[in-house]
């Protein structure tokens, strides 16, 4: 399977959003901790498993669509990458405004990754990877083999 230069691009990119997705959480852990713990009715430790659970399944959503999109050429899962991509741009912009926004170091964590994100998503439509998202994986003859 010879993968064409925007999905071996995509990939490596997605890689690091991912890894700036983890510098987030770790940044921001206290925080969304003590969020967990203030929840009524909840103890702290049930909290805390909780917030953990959910940071789990939050970064193995990313990890299938890596998967699906730069190894299975899964048309399906580029677009719920590109949903969720404009979902991402869309709850960004909407919190610029909100006081409670991250500011500092962490917005800009989250803005290096919603723009690696964007381009990720660019990535897939150009005309390298859309042939072979839509061969399926297979090999695709095309004249774009380098990312001008």
């Amino acid at each position: 399977m010879n993968r064409p230069a925007s999905i071996v691009l995509f990939e490596k990119l997605y890689i690091a959003v991912i890894v700036i997705g983890v510098i987030g959480v770790a940044l921001s852990w206290n925080s969304l901790n003590a969020m967990a713990a203030a929840q009524p009715g909840v103890p702290a430790s049930v909290g805390s498993g909780i917030l953990v659970g959910a940071l789990i399944f939050g970064f193995l959503i990313p990890l299938l669509l890596l998967y699906f999109i730069a190894r299975r050429a899964s048309n399906v899962a580029k677009w719920i990458f590109v949903v969720l991509t404009a979902f991402s741009l869309y709850s960004f912009i909407s919190t610029l405004s909100n006081p409670l926004m991250p500011k500092g170091l962490l917005l800009v964590v989250n803005l290096v990754s919603l723009v690696l994100t964007l381009y990720c998503a660019w990535l897939l439509f150009r005309p390298d990877a859309k042939a072979w998202l839509e061969s399926k994986g297979g090999d695709v003859r095309s004249d774009t083999t380098t990312l001008e």
